[in-house]
């Protein structure tokens, strides 16, 4: 009866951490002096339902010179639109912490 009480108490854990969002879109725009990734995801409940509520994620690269010459800066870091300030490494993280901002996951 303990172990099956502290599976359940694990299981729950799990449940309630882990990152469940959902991605409507992602698209890759520009060719000449920039270029942005932009990705759209749905948070979830708790409960591991699908939210109405999103988060748009961002990062550019700046690019210069023509043709064959032209090169790119390199991608900067994803930026949550509803707070550019912060950066993330990855869009993944900045999706998680976007739901999480928001009580979702």
């Amino acid at each position: 009866m303990k172990k099956l009480f502290i599976s359940v108490i694990i299981a729950f854990s799990t449940v309630c951490t882990a990152n469940a969002y959902q991605v409507l879109s992602s698209k890759q725009l520009g060719k000449n002096d920039a270029k942005n990734q932009n990705v759209v995801v749905k948070c979830t409940t708790d409960m591991g339902r699908t939210s109405n509520q999103t988060c748009t994620l961002r990062r550019y690269a700046k690019c210069t010179g023509n043709g064959s010459k032209k090169t790119c800066s390199g991608w900067q870091p994803w930026r949550d639109l509803r707070s550019p300030a912060k950066e993330y490494p990855s869009w993944q993280s900045a999706a998680s912490a976007c739901c999480r901002d928001k009580g979702l996951r």
